[in-house]
C-alpha cells in the first residue's frame, strides 16, 4: 500500500468531508485534530485565508436549520461573545467558525490564584445573568431555543439516562426493583416540580470547559446549541458543580448565588428572594448532578473515558448533602449510601 493510500485510510469520514469542502472553497485541505469532549462531532484547525479558523465537523449533512447557527445568530444579536461564523458547508456537515484560541476557563482556574479565580467565576456568572437577559430576543427571533424547555418530560429522561448508564453501562448492577420504582417516583416529583421553575433562557451546559479565555482575559462562550428555556439557577449549577473533585463550601455557593442576583437585576430581571433561589438552586442541583454523573458513566462504560469516573462520588456527595439538608429524596439517599458508603 502506497504511503498516500495509508494516510487515505487512517483519515477520518469527518476529515475527509472536510478537506473536501476546504479544497472546494481554495483552501489549504490541511487540518490539524482537535481533541473533543463528549461530543458526536469533530474539531479541526484549519488555515482560511490567512487565519486560523475552527471547523466543526458534523456527523450528518444539515440543513439551514442547524441549531448550532440559529443559536450563534440569538446570541451574538444579544451582543454575547460567541465565535463568528465564517462558512458553513451544509452537505459536508462543516462549520467554519473564529478561532477563540486553547485555554479554557477550566485550565485556567487550574493554575490562577485564588483573586483571579474569582475575578473570572464572576465574570462567568455575568455572562449567566445576560444569557438569561436575552430570553426576550430568543422568543422575538424564533429562535430554537425559545422553543425547547426543560419540562418535566426533558428532565425525566435525563433522570432515566442517569438510571440506564451509572447501574448498566457503568456498574452493569442496576438497583433492586423496589428502591428503583421508590427513586422513580421521587424523580417524578422532582422533574414536575423543576418544571415550574424553567422560564429564561439558558446555555444547558455552562461548565468551565465551555468557556474560553481570551489574551484580554475575558470569557468567551462556547457549545451553545442546545440552549433552551430552564431555571434561572440552571447554569449557575452547572458553573460551580459540574465536573467538581470536592463539594464546595455552602458559605461560597450563597455568596455565588447572591452576585447571580444582583448581576440579574444589574440586567434588567426581576428579583428574586434569596431563600426561594436557594431552594431553587438545591433542586436544580440534585437533578444537575444526577444527569451529568450519568453523562460521565455512559463515557466511562461505553467509550473507555475514565478520567470521568472522577467527578461522580463528589457529585453523589452533592445530592445526597442536598436530600439531607432539605429533608427530601430519602429513596435517592439510599441508593446513593447503597453504591458509595456516603
Amino acid at each position: 500500500m502506497s504511503e498516500k493510500a495509508v494516510e487515505e485510510n487512517m483519515t477520518s469520514d469527518a476529515e475527509k468531508r472536510l478537506r473536501s469542502f476546504l479544497e472546494s472553497k481554495g483552501e489549504d485541505p490541511r487540518a490539524q485534530p482537535l481533541t473533543p469532549d463528549a461530543s458526536a462531532r469533530e474539531y479541526f484547525r484549519v488555515p482560511w485565508k490567512g487565519e486560523s479558523r475552527i471547523a466543526c465537523v458534523y456527523p450528518e449533512p444539515f440543513g439551514g436549520d442547524l441549531p448550532f447557527l440559529d443559536t450563534s445568530a440569538l446570541f451574538a444579536e444579544a451582543g454575547l461573545p460567541v465565535a463568528a461564523i465564517i462558512d458553513t458547508g451544509g452537505d459536508e456537515g462543516v462549520v467554519i467558525q473564529e478561532d477563540l484560541g486553547n485555554t479554557s476557563l477550566s485550565h485556567l482556574l487550574q493554575a490562577a490564584d485564588e483573586s483571579q479565580c474569582e475575578q473570572m467565576i464572576g465574570q462567568a456568572i455575568t455572562l449567566i445573568a445576560r444569557i438569561q437577559a436575552a430570553t426576550n430576543i430568543a422568543f422575538e427571533r424564533g429562535s430554537i431555543a425559545s422553543k425547547l424547555r426543560f419540562d418535566a418530560e426533558k428532565l425525566g429522561w435525563e433522570l432515566d439516562f442517569f438510571l440506564e448508564h451509572f447501574f448498566r453501562s457503568l456498574r452493569n448492577e442496576p438497583l433492586p426493583k423496589s428502591l428503583e420504582n421508590d427513586v422513580r417516583g421521587e424523580f417524578t416529583d422532582l422533574a414536575e416540580e423543576l418544571e415550574g421553575f424553567s422560564g429564561v433562557l439558558t446555555h444547558r451546559d455552562f461548565h468551565a470547559a465551555n468557556l474560553l479565555v481570551g489574551d484580554d482575559g475575558t470569557l468567551r462562550i462556547i457549545d451553545h446549541q442546545d440552549a433552551r428555556v430552564g431555571s434561572a439557577a440552571y447554569d449557575l449549577v452547572s458553573l460551580l458543580l459540574d465536573r467538581v473533585t470536592e463539594a464546595p463550601n455552602e458559605g461560597w455557593l450563597a455568596e455565588k448565588r447572591s452576585f447571580l442576583l444582583e448581576e440579574r437585576v444589574k440586567a434588567g430581571l426581576e428579583v428574586i428572594d434569596q431563600e426561594d433561589f436557594a431552594y431553587e438552586f438545591d433542586l436544580v442541583a440534585v437533578q444537575r448532578c444526577l444527569k451529568a454523573i450519568g453523562t460521565f458513566s455512559n463515557q466511562a462504560g461505553n467509550f473507555g473515558k475514565i478520567h470521568y469516573t472522577a467527578y461522580i462520588d463528589p457529585m453523589f456527595g452533592i445530592v445526597s448533602g442536598i436530600c439531607g439538608k432539605r429533608n427530601r429524596f430519602p429513596a435517592v439517599r439510599e441508593m446513593i449510601l447503597r453504591y458509595t458508603g456516603k
